[in-house]
């Protein structure tokens, strides 16, 4: 089954080019698991992963709606997060079978974050809707350098977009 996605993409400052390679040979970078919060880029603290872990689950639980956040300090091979995204999104429901419903990469490193949800979802948000959430609770917060609350505020308006 083919996933159809809407695309959010907002870059908080200027990005920067990375060398390209082949998407196959991208396709190792990714994790072998994922979980509803992974931080990779290591910008949050275990009590805030679990908090941000056990609202998402629950969350889910309840709407069948799965929130999943990657933290990333590098896309390399990539050149671009929303190719990046994008990829990992196909990555989780090919290979681990994980079936989101929204997926927040987001990167201190690089400055950009990239919010992007499945074509289901467009009956309850539409892409103005996506920007308006990251753009009112998610950019202020990410310009404070306060990034456990930029994605706390950010995942409850979603969840309560989403109902």
């Amino acid at each position: 089954m083919k996933k159809i996605l809407f695309v959010l993409t907002l870059t908080l400052f200027l990005s920067h080019s990375i060398f390209a390679q082949t998407k196959t040979e991208a396709q190792n970078i990714f994790a072998k698991s994922y979980d509803y919060v992974n931080d990779f880029e290591k910008i949050l603290t275990p009590a805030q992963i679990k908090n941000l872990n056990d609202f998402l689950k629950a969350n889910e639980a309840k709407s069948k709606n799965k929130i999943l956040i990657v933290t990333t300090a590098s896309i390399t091979p990539y050149s671009d997060l929303t190719d990046y995204a994008m990829d990992l999104d196909k990555h989780l429901l090919s290979k681990l079978k994980l079936d989101t419903t929204v997926l927040i990469v987001i990167s201190k490193q690089l400055r950009q974050i990239q919010v992007q949800g499945t074509d289901k979802i467009r009956s309850k948000m539409s892409d103005q809707d996506m920007r308006n959430i990251v753009s009112t609770y998610v950019i202020p917060e990410l310009k404070k350098g306060d990034y456990y609350k930029a994605l706390q505020e950010g995942t409850l308006q979603l969840t309560k977009k989403l109902e």
